[in-house]
């Protein structure tokens, strides 16, 4: 396989990634970009596998051996890759981005380190006994440290995420002490030095002590950022994930790392901007401390019992029967409760009785971006009933009823009080509705630690219980 093919062939698959991220941007088009990623990835892999068997004969290797770790590593990490997206619930989708997140950063710290350990092994090519070129050690060093931020911070994500652990920086809530933004800052110029002496000497020591640090940043970056924030976090690990790679893919002259890596990065880091847009915050507010901070903790500790109006889903089924338009509004409640089959023949019932059903879907509700869609999309409920917040947010005025399926702060009527936490933050108007219908579990405040003045409105019906429990027991009314 000559070098020209092996461009050509990176390049088609170059393409095959731009087409996937076209596609990834509607759920219409979805499973055709999916269908391009898949087979861009294919192009890649086969390509580089010829790739090493040509490097090989030219270097006098056994191509046997070397080619056969390789597929080994495919076969292990490709089979545990399908396991797990077979088996991973919908509400455990973020955790699962975190983790593969986790495992990309972690794969650049490796072949960094393999690098500069072995440079002639990754066609780095200098002088016996020379060092390695200024440039490579540059592309090492940013890969590396991006790397291993990737990987710690992925972790914590994934911990704050699945909220199971009792260790305290895995929890939702932010972790903060004080000092904590001028220790980042000292341990981020130490990074940056250490990498910096790394790439004049290629001094090991440097190498991984920059490595070290790099690891602890990862973690304190993190630690600070509250659940509200978490969609935010995992297109932001993303994005770093890609330039990770992009920086491995300089130091391997592999052009199809550095193009796929520079697709990941940019695309994550426009994601994160779209993320921080939606909640009328900038990027170095959320990184330098989370929502739930010093909320929740006045929130804690100043909330005092107050009056709503409950009902029963008999209750909640009567109104949405008669109502003649319905706007229901997901969160990640509805997510946990794995009652998106639910709401869709819920849906199903009021059309057929001549009701308008529409869903709004805020761009940070759940725990990743786009989590609402994927859900409902899983349910295979219909595209065109399904609205952006720009989009349905002038149309709640008119809605007879606004069901809210697990949602809290994305509808939280706070946004719009000068002081508050959340103020300017982007909010579905559901408070505007004739009648609203919330569904939660209880009257605990969202992640943002924040109460919430539309649950206690005198045209709210507050109806408590597991949502899927709920929204059946509606479907059964509705009969």
């Amino acid at each position: 396989m000559s070098m020209n093919l092996v461009t050509l062939l990176y390049l088609v698959a170059s393409v095959c990634f731009i087409q996937a991220l076209k596609g990834l941007s509607h759920p219409t088009t979805s499973i055709r970009g999916n269908l391009f990623g898949m087979i861009g990835m294919t192009i890649a892999v086969l390509t580089t596998a010829a790739l090493i068997v040509k490097l090989s004969e030219t270097a006098g290797l056994s191509t046997v051996g070397g080619l056969g770790y390789v597929l080994a590593a495919l076969v292990v990490g490709g089979g545990a890759g399908a396991v797990m997206a077979q088996r991973v619930e919908m509400t455990k989708m973020p955790e699962l981005v975190a983790f593969m997140h986790s495992m990309i950063g972690l794969a650049a710290v490796f072949i960094a380190v393999a690098a500069v350990a072995e440079p002639y092994a990754f066609q780095i090519v200098h002088t016996k006994g020379e060092l390695i070129p200024t440039g490579n050690r540059l592309e090492l060093f940013l890969g590396a440290a991006i790397g291993a931020i990737t990987f710690s911070g992925s972790v914590i994500a994934f911990g704050k995420l699945s909220g199971k652990y009792k260790f305290r920086l895995f929890q939702g809530a932010p972790v903060q002490f004080a000092g904590q933004h001028m220790l980042n800052l000292v341990l981020g110029l130490a990074t940056v030095g250490l990498g910096l002496a790394f790439m004049v000497t290629e001094n090991w020591t440097a190498f991984f002590a920059m490595l070290a640090l790099a690891f602890v940043m990862g973690v304190l970056i993190i630690i600070p950022i509250g659940g509200a924030d978490m969609p935010v976090v995992v297109s932001m690990l993303n994005s770093y994930s890609g330039w990770a790679a992009a920086g491995i893919g300089f130091s391997l002259n592999n052009a199809m790392l550095i193009i796929a890596g520079s697709l990941v990065g940019s695309s994550g880091a426009i994601l994160s901007y779209i993320m921080c847009k939606a909640m009328n915050r900038s990027f170095f507010n959320v990184i330098l401390g989370g929502f739930g901070g010093e909320a929740t903790t006045a929130a804690a500790g100043g909330q005092v019992q107050r009056n709503v109006k409950s009902g029963s889903a008999d209750d909640a089924a009567f109104v949405l029967s008669n109502a003649e338009t319905v706007v229901i509004v997901p969160g990640y409640g509805l997510a946990v409760a794995r009652a998106q089959h639910a709401v869709k023949e819920l849906a199903a019932k009021l059309t057929e009785k001549g009701v308008t059903v529409k869903y709004a879907i805020h761009p940070v509700a759940g725990r990743m971006p786009g989590h609402m869609n994927v859900l409902l999309a899983e349910a295979e409920v219909p595209y065109d009933q399904v609205f952006e917040m720009e989009d349905i947010n002038g149309e709640f005025g008119q809605a007879d009823v606004a069901i809210i399926l697990g949602a809290n702060d994305v509808v939280n009527p706070a946004a719009h009080v000068k002081g508050s936490p959340i103020y300017g933050m982007p909010i579905l108007e559901a408070y505007k509705a004739k009648t609203v219908i919330v569904n939660k579990r209880s009257m605990a405040a969202g992640y943002a630690g924040l109460d919430n003045e539309l649950f206690y409105m005198d045209k709210t019906m507050m109806v408590f219980g597991d949502a899927k429990k709920v929204v059946e027991d509606m479907v059964k009314a509705v009969e």
